[in-house]
C-alpha cells in the first residue's frame, strides 16, 4: 500500500509519515519547506519506501505508479505563518486542496483532509461538536486560515458527492510535541523556549482563554483510525482536557524549573475564548479517546525543545 502525504515535512505530517511507515506503507512526503523543515524528516530519508518530493500542492502534482490514500495536510497551520503568508494558506486551503482531491480521483485513492478545530471560530457552543457550524470573522485577519479550511471541508464533500471519491475529514484541536517549531507563535513552543532561556512567559490577554491539548501520538493514531473508518462527514481529534492558558504556562514553568515570570499583553484579533473538542463520535465510531497525560506528553516534548533550544 501507498500513500501520499501532502505537507509530510511538517510538524503533524512527518508524525504521518512515521507512522505510516510503521504500518508498512510506502510514503511520499511532498512539501514546499515554506512552513515544513528537512529536518523533521532527515531520519526517514534512506528507509525502504519513503520518498521525498519538494513540491507547491497548489501547481499541478503527479505522482507515479499507485497511490492507495491521500492524505492532504499541506497548509500554515500557526497565526505567525498565516497572518505572514495570508495569500498563501488561502491558495493551499484552495487551489492545493483541488491539485490534491484530483490526484485521488484520477488514482482511486481514499483522501483524508486536516482540517481544523478553527472552522468553529470563537465559538458559541461549548464543548464543540461536529454538527456546530462555527462563528468565524472572514474578514478578520485569522479568516484567511479558518476560511481556507471551511472551503477545503466544502470542496472535500462535494468531490465525495459529485464524484463518489472516498473522503475522510478530521478536525484537529491544538496538539503539542516533538518537531514542533520553536517560533511558530503557539503557546507551548513560545512558553518552552522562553521558560528554557529565562525569558518572560508572554501570555495574551488575562490568561483565562482555555485550550485544550493533545499530544502528538494520540492525535496521529486518532487520524489513521479514521482514514481507515467508513466515517465520512468531520470529526473532531482532540483532548477533552481544559485548561487556561495561564494555568498552561504555570504547569510549563513548573516542569522545566524555570525562574521565567508571567507577563501580560493584549489579546489578538478574533482569538477564541474557548476550545474543546466534544470526541464523543471519534469514541464511538473510532474507539479512539487520547492515552497520554499532559505531564507526561509536556515531559517528552520538553526533551526535545531542550536540544533545540541549545543549538
Amino acid at each position: 500500500m501507498r500513500a501520499l502525504v501532502t505537507g509530510g515535512a511538517g510538524f503533524l505530517g512527518s508524525h504521518l509519515c512515521e507512522k505510516l511507515l510503521g504500518k508498512g506503507w510506502e510514503v511520499v512526503c511532498m512539501d514546499n519547506l515554506i512552513t515544513g523543515d528537512l529536518k523533521n524528516i532527515e531520519h526517514l530519508v534512506g528507509v525502504d519506501g519513503f520518498t521525498f518530493v519538494k513540491v507547491d500542492v497548489t501547481d499541478f502534482i503527479h505522482v507515479a505508479g499507485d497511490v492507495h490514500r491521500v492524505f492532504h495536510f499541506a497548509s500554515p497551520a500557526s497565526p505567525i505563518d498565516y497572518l505572514k503568508m495570508p495569500i498563501q494558506t488561502l491558495k493551499v486551503g484552495s487551489l492545493g486542496t483541488h491539485k490534491a482531491l484530483g490526484l485521488a480521483r484520477a488514482k482511486g485513492a481514499r483522501f483524508l483532509m486536516a482540517s481544523t478545530s478553527e472552522v468553529y471560530g470563537d465559538p458559541h457552543e461549548h464543548p464543540q461538536r461536529e454538527t456546530y457550524w462555527g462563528n468565524v470573522n472572514p474578514v478578520g485577519p485569522r479568516g484567511v486560515y479558518d476560511e481556507a479550511k471551511r472551503f477545503s471541508e466544502a470542496m472535500v464533500m462535494a468531490y465525495h458527492r459529485f464524484h463518489g471519491l472516498e473522503t475522510r475529514i478530521v478536525r484537529i484541536f491544538n496538539t503539542y510535541g516533538p518537531r514542533m517549531r520553536l517560533n511558530d507563535g503557539r503557546a507551548l513552543p513560545a512558553f518552552m523556549s522562553q521558560a528554557l532561556r529565562g525569558d518572560d512567559i508572554t501570555v495574551f490577554g488575562d490568561g483565562s482563554q482555555t485550550r485544550s491539548f493533545c499530544f502528538v501520538d494520540d492525535l496521529i493514531e486518532g487520524i489513521w483510525r479514521l482514514s481507515d473508518s467508513d466515517e465520512v462527514e468531520p470529526t473532531n481529534i482532540g483532548n477533552p482536557h481544559e485548561m487556561t492558558i495561564k494555568e498552561f504556562a504555570e504547569t510549563v514553568v513548573r516542569l522545566t524549573g524555570s525562574q521565567s515570570k508571567i507577563t501580560y499583553h493584549p489579546l489578538p484579533t478574533d482569538d477564541p475564548k474557548q476550545r474543546r473538542p466534544d470526541i464523543s463520535k471519534a469514541k464511538r465510531v473510532l474507539g479512539w479517546e487520547p492515552k497520554v497525560p499532559l505531564e507526561e506528553g509536556l515531559r517528552v516534548t520538553l526533551e526535545y525543545f531542550k536540544k533545540t533550544v541549545a543549538v
